[in-house]
């Protein structure tokens, strides 16, 4: 599989990465740990090289999974990624966490360590940035993470942050159907400071995959998902249904087709997929070959409009009211 540098990090990560959201459990619905270990098993043989998980998917259990696997495949070139979450953003609870996470995942090194949501975005404790990135930069000094991403943030965060350490990585959820970062003119920040884009939920949480209609949405965390609200559920529906005749001439699904048409966007280094089971991660590994001509991804983003100008203006959190 293709592989693109992670802004000035040195890592060299494939066009996709593996999320583990989904192996934490919390939040979700009928999720199996024999089921997940051999979705990554499936990521690996497909060729993807980096794994994104957090502190916070299923306290702890995410880590612990990703642990094993990464046992069982003794593969130093895996590379991880994981988050601290906003209520560790003081100083000790950084080292704290950052130390749990280690022993979580059987590592000496964190290849990728994240800030996964701005202080306070969850009612946590306001902690200044110039703390949380003083004590990353001691981490990092020290070896036990390699580079420092952030997650969720928007462009004035960035900009703030960078006062005091380097950023490699943003992760923001960023799909053909949500694409506030881009509207508000954070991608450009990345782009000027050549900070890498590892977007979430690519797959609009499988909206745009056409499984779901009028009469059958998730009923799990998916449910408080503005995409997953009226009017822009029903304008997201209309949207994959005009899809299926670009999906048909490259012979892909829409899934494949949204994939393509992010990692052809400007600063996007690698979509995180996230899978429950081996066959849907194999599935969506078919996009990272996949090629698709300049012609139809500006008709893709012409059919996603409608949708984009459904959602509340200034919404970066799709979940978050």
């Amino acid at each position: 599989m293709q592989k693109r540098k992670l802004g000035r990090s040195g890592l060299n990560v494939t066009v996709l990465t593996f999320g583990c959201w989904q192996a934490g459990g919390s939040g979700w619905t009928g999720i199996d740990d024999d089921d997940s270990l051999a979705a990554m098993r499936a990521g690996y043989e497909s060729g993807i090289n980096f794994f994104d998980t957090a502190e916070g998917y299923g306290n702890g259990h995410s880590e612990r999974l990703l642990g094993r696997f990464l046992r069982e495949t003794g593969d130093e070139g895996v590379l991880v990624a994981t988050k601290v979450g906003d209520s560790h953003l003081a100083a000790p609870q950084v080292r704290a966490a950052c130390e749990k996470s280690l022993q979580n995942l059987g590592r000496d090194k964190i290849d990728l360590y994240q800030i996964h949501w701005p202080s306070g975005t969850w009612g946590s404790p306001i902690v200044p940035i110039e703390e949380t990135m003083r004590a990353l930069t001691e981490l990092q000094n020290e070896g036990k993470i390699g580079t420092i991403g952030v997650s969720n943030f928007n462009g004035a965060q960035i900009e703030e942050a960078l006062q005091f350490g380097r950023i490699d990585s943003l992760q923001p959820p960023y799909s053909l159907f949500f694409q506030p970062y881009v509207q508000n003119g954070t991608i450009e920040v990345c782009q000027k400071h050549d900070i890498g884009i590892i977007p979430y939920s690519p797959l609009a949480q499988g909206l745009v995959t056409g499984k779901f209609n009028h009469d059958n949405r998730p009923t799990d965390n998916r449910a408080g998902n503005e995409l997953f609200k009226d009017p822009a559920y029903g304008l997201a529906l209309e949207a994959v249904e005009k899809l299926q005749p670009i999906a048909q001439k490259y012979g892909a699904t829409t899934g494949h087709l949204a994939l393509a048409w992010l990692i052809a966007q400007p600063g996007v280094t690698s979509p995180i997929v996230g899978a429950r089971n081996a066959a849907q991660i194999n599935d969506s590994a078919r996009a990272a070959d996949l090629q698709i001509d300049a012609e139809d991804l500006t008709t893709m983003a012409e059919l996603a409009a409608p949708v984009l100008q459904s959602l509340p203006a200034n919404k970066t959190n799709p979940w978050k009211n």
